[in-house]
């Protein structure tokens, strides 16, 4: 019998989890973090994020920050190291991940950052600031569906910054937010390694 197929954007991977350790350097740290099977990017610290983490401008330093597919958690513990007083949203629908990133957070000795499912996270909330390397292979629909669930939800002086590689549509995608009748402007901030990182806010 073959393995089952596994995307690190299903709910409850079928893969055996098979943690595992990996050292990352997060704000200047050396962090010994767990990953797994059956989340994304398990062996190391995915390129884009490493873009996203080193060429974002520094995130609000109060108010709701929110990482969209949060993995394992090294974007959303980033934004909680940088803005401590600040409260951190991760938010995934794959539940091993969810777990990951908790322990990940202990590890790093945040205590600001809730990880949650999408419907976990309270519907009034307004973030300061979003940033996500979003999950481009679920395909186009469902990126969209999930780009407008929380792009709409910037506070009005609220930034959101993407990182999104180039040959996969980041150019596309910038497009198609500014064409949406969310009263928000993608422009592109800036571009390093096969990557770009996209700047949201309001118009």
């Amino acid at each position: 019998m073959s393995e089952p197929t596994d995307h690190y954007f299903s709910a409850e991977p079928a893969s055996p989890e098979e943690r595992r350790t990996i050292d990352v350097m997060l704000e200047g740290r050396r962090l010994s973090l767990t990953t797994a099977r059956g989340v994304y990017s398990p062996d190391r610290l995915d390129p884009g994020t490493a873009v996203l983490l080193s060429g974002a401008p520094d995130p609000s330093p109060t108010g709701d920050l929110l990482d969209i597919g949060c993995g394992w958690g090294p974007i959303a513990i980033t934004l909680a190291l940088r803005s401590p007083a600040a409260r951190v949203w991760g938010v995934d629908v794959n539940r091993r991940s969810l777990d990951l990133a908790r322990t990940n957070a202990a590890v790093a000795g945040v205590e600001s950052v809730r990880f949650c499912e999408p419907d976990d996270v309270p519907s009034d909330l307004r973030f300061a600031t979003i940033w996500s390397n979003p999950p481009i292979h679920v395909g186009k629909a469902a990126l969209h569906a999930l780009l407008e669930r929380w792009l709409p939800r910037l506070a009005d002086d609220g930034v959101a910054h993407l990182v999104v590689q180039k040959h996969l549509g980041s150019d596309s995608l910038q497009k198609w937010v500014n064409a949406q009748p969310w009263g928000l402007t993608c422009t592109r901030l800036s571009s390093a390694k096969a990557f770009r990182i996209l700047e949201v806010r309001r118009a």
